[in-house]
């Protein structure tokens, strides 16, 4: 039995262990490439560079509190002996020992470091490490001043006790100077980490964009599928996800280079008092922070699953605002509502779970300050109603007390914060990975082939849907050339748009190859075409540079696709407004196909492309295209398309096809 607990403990501690691990990793991987590129340094050296810029801010901070010790001393040497001997005697001490060189040298050190990373600090990253530096130093300066208003309070507290009241209103003039000299440095380290942050946010949002649009990992993901992708909301994991990460990022690193200071500054002191409570001090919060820590450890299932549910919520209600026509339509109130009701409730009931969780965290935090205020009374007391202390030192030991607890503390009082970091961390990470690969699977192994050649040619090909064993397509074979013009006809489900995938480079066959023209030369029409966000002018010339055409050239393109009362209602073509609701289906077909004209690619695919417009309009545009001499693949079930085709390619549905000139094809066989 005993063995057995063992080995459970055993196992838990490496997973443990194993979860830190991953992590740490998942930290780097997101924060890293902002200060120093990921493939050209290592973790460690990118902490070795953190502690690099403490020497250097520490070894700054020393040199320029040494210039205004010496100004002092030649300006206001009685105010700078009577109210500041203590620094000037610090200060003394480290030149006129050992400790002067070693200040010293770990800035030298610093320095170097980061001169010998200089060309890792390209593509403005020193402007990064510059404003961390300043937010440190702000920080160090902070608490300078925060450990001198301990001796302060001291001399403060003692004048109030022997009633000194002359050298009582001196002192209270040196406290209201110390805050008047805090505040603007505070503001400013809060400025400049906001600064940061936005810095940050944009570098690693453009980031994942990038990616996320790069080798079409924004299809291949296919997000809106929730039973097929473990990656949920890719939406709120550039904007929320990053926004958070970046944020508490630097809340928590600033927040620990604040810890560290404030203990550095202030242990000192209170061990120059009692060691006695130094020595309890640590006791305590060592057994407090792992007692919150394990009890914390759950908040981060709970809060990755209030990420998720928070995003699939806000997403059924954006899915109701981009379709609310069609709803409208079909009067398909009640189940929209009864599916955006089990999404909230899904928020609800783990947000539930979550104020359990919470509150118990909280009251076993609140308890541990509140009993941490008690320390002080408990063990200053005897040597203070002995005659050791007098009670102005009683008063310093509360406070360097207070600054060393809140900054041993740390961890614990964000411990809900940090527990919204880590699932947030596990988000970002998981997206950015299966990103990642997504795009190194695509790039080893060549979905379509992308050649120079003036044709499509598909050769032995063999189509099933993905995640699927159907048949689709069975060994086709076909060269569609320059000028050519097929039309795909069949029952409906046989596989005409999927064979439009698999020509596009959307869908890759499970055996032969499908050879292509390279990008740009290959333009795909869906019978509801894609309205962008924009003007009238961007969806018009949408995937195009708008630059590259004129006003006038744009109108004579709409002119040509029967579109000229769009240009009298919208004369104004930056003008934006919501397109998919403002044009009929059939305006947005025309507008589609003067897409294809500004466009000129040498292939046009159209998917039912003409389905909302009448005969002579279809006639009129599948005519514009012959004049430019346009290869065209075309999928429809009018049996006017024929004659604007060379052939046509029977899909069956069954994996079977039949390929003949449309001039022997009778379109009542299909």
């Amino acid at each position: 039995m005993k063995r057995a607990f063992n080995n459970a403990m055993a196992e838990a501690t490496s997973i443990n262990r194993r979860n830190l691990k991953d992590q740490l990793s998942s930290l780097r991987k997101l924060a890293q490439p902002f200060f120093l590129p990921l493939e050209q340094s290592s973790g460690w050296n990118f902490i070795w560079l953190l502690i690099s810029l403490l020497f250097c801010v520490g070894g700054i901070v020393l040199i320029l509190l040494t210039g205004l010790v010496e100004l002092f001393e030649k300006v206001q040497p009685v105010l700078l002996n009577k109210y500041f001997s203590g620094v000037t005697d610090i200060i003394d001490s480290i030149w006129s020992s050992w400790w002067g060189i070693f200040f010293l040298g770990i800035f030298v050190i610093g320095s170097f470091s980061f001169f010998k990373n200089r060309h890792q600090l390209r593509n403005k990253r020193w402007i990064h490490w510059c404003f961390l530096g300043i937010i440190v130093l702000m920080l160090l300066a902070v608490n300078g001043i925060n450990a001198g208003i301990g001796f302060i309070a001291r001399d403060l507290t003692n004048a109030l006790v022997e009633k000194q009241e002359s050298g009582f209103y001196k002192i209270l003039g040196i406290y209201a100077c110390c805050f008047v000299l805090a505040l603007p440095i505070r503001v400013s380290q809060i400025f400049f980490t906001y600064k940061l942050g936005i810095i940050w946010r944009e570098w690693l949002s453009k980031s994942l964009i990038s990616d996320y649009m790069k080798n079409k990992a924004y299809y291949i993901l296919n997000p809106n599928d929730e039973t097929q992708t473990d990656v949920d909301n890719p939406d709120q994991r550039i904007t929320d996800d990053t926004r958070a990460f970046t944020g508490q990022s630097l809340t928590f690193t600033l927040g620990i280079f604040d810890a560290l200071l404030t203990f550095s500054l202030n242990i000192l002191i209170l061990w120059s008092i009692s060691r006695t409570l130094t020595l309890s001090l640590f006791t305590y919060a060592t057994f407090a922070t792992t007692i919150l820590i394990i009890a914390g450890k759950n908040l981060v299932r709970i809060d990755f699953d209030q990420l998720r549910y928070e995003a699939d919520f806000r997403y059924g209600l954006v899915h109701i605002r981009d379709n609310a026509e069609s709803i409208a339509f079909y009067a398909g109130e009640e189940p929209e509502k009864a599916e955006t009701k089990r999404r909230l409730s899904e928020v609800v009931n783990n947000f539930n779970l979550l104020i359990i969780w919470r509150v118990i965290i909280d009251v076993m935090r609140r308890s541990i300050n509140y009993a941490g205020n008690f320390f002080p009374y408990l063990i200053m007391a005897i040597p203070y109603f002995a005659g050791e202390i007098d009670y102005g030192r009683f008063i310093q030991a509360s406070f360097a007390f207070g600054m060393v607890e809140g900054s041993l503390f740390f961890v614990v009082n964000q411990i809900e914060e940090l527990a919204k970091f880590t699932a947030g961390i596990s988000r970002l990470e998981g997206f950015q990975s299966k990103v990642e690969k997504v795009s190194r699977k695509i790039i080893s192994n060549e979905e379509i082939k992308v050649s120079n050649s003036q044709s499509i040619i598909i050769t032995n090909a063999n189509l099933f849907p993905p995640g699927s064993k159907k048949t689709i397509i069975s060994d086709l074979n076909m060269n569609i050339n320059q000028k050519d013009s097929l039309l795909v006809v069949g029952p409906s489900g046989c596989g005409k748009t999927s064979l439009l995938r698999m020509i596009s480079g959307l869908w890759k066959p499970i055996s032969g190859k499908v050879d292509r023209p390279p990008k740009g030369d290959l333009l795909f029409i869906p019978q509801k075409p894609y309205m962008i966000l924009g003007s009238l002018r961007e969806q018009l010339c949408y995937p195009t540079d708008q630059n590259k055409f004129s006003d006038d050239h744009l109108r004579s393109v709409l002119n040509e696709v029967n579109l000229s009362k769009l240009i009298d209602r919208y004369p104004d073509l930056n003008v934006k407004q919501d397109w998919p609701r403002i044009l009929s289906l059939g305006e947005q077909q025309r507008l589609a196909f003067g897409r294809l004209l500004l466009n000129s690619p040498r292939f046009a695919v159209l998917d039912e492309a003409t389905s909302a417009l009448d005969i002579n309009t279809e006639e009129h545009l599948y005519s514009l295209l012959r004049k430019r001499e346009l290869a065209v693949i075309s999928v429809g079930h009018r049996p006017t398309l024929i004659d604007f085709h060379d052939s046509v390619l029977e899909l069956s549905g069954d994996g079977s096809w039949r390929l003949q000139p449309s001039s022997s094809y009778q379109f009542d066989r299909s």
